[in-house]
């Protein structure tokens, strides 16, 4: 009798350690499994983003900037207010803020698309730099970031 009292003493014990460990590993596994989904998710969109600046030109008072950005991936790109475009001559250039986030204050940049409404494959958008006067002559740098990191770089002369 001793000994079946303690074996079915030693069986609870066993499933009350069971449980215990299946209910602190099984969230562990959980977020994990989560997480690698996250990141394989973000990964893939960058893979599909694609970008590149087909051409650069000033306008005829020189007080705006014309960049024309295509969509040369297989995703389309919804944020684009939220990319960063970095402008000026190639040794000296800053961040320039898009126009919802610079108020007042120059240079700022605007966009349009030019043959879609949104920025699906292949469509091109129409990125348009404001000063208040010219910004000179010589060698610039834009650098255009969308909001996954993705990006591409042009020089060209004004």
């Amino acid at each position: 009798m001793d000994k079946a009292i303690t074996t079915a003493l030693l069986i609870i014990a066993g499933v009350v350690c069971m449980i215990f460990v299946f209910n602190s590993v099984y969230p562990m596994i959980n977020r994990s499994s989560q997480a690698m989904v996250s990141m394989a998710e973000q990964v893939d969109e960058r893979m599909k983003s694609r970008i590149s600046i087909v051409h650069a030109a000033d306008s005829d008072n020189r007080t705006s900037v014309y960049l024309w950005i295509k969509n040369v991936g297989t995703q389309r790109i919804v944020t684009v207010k939220e990319s960063d475009l970095f402008f000026g001559q190639s040794d000296n250039f800053t961040r320039v803020p898009y126009k919802d986030d610079a108020g007042t204050s120059y240079p700022r940049w605007d966009f349009s698309l030019e043959n879609d409404t949104e920025w699906e494959t292949s469509a091109t958008l129409k990125v348009t730099i404001f000063y208040t006067s010219d910004p000179g002559t010589g060698t610039y740098f834009a650098k255009f970031i969308i909001p996954n990191g993705i990006y591409d770089e042009y020089y060209f002369s004004m």
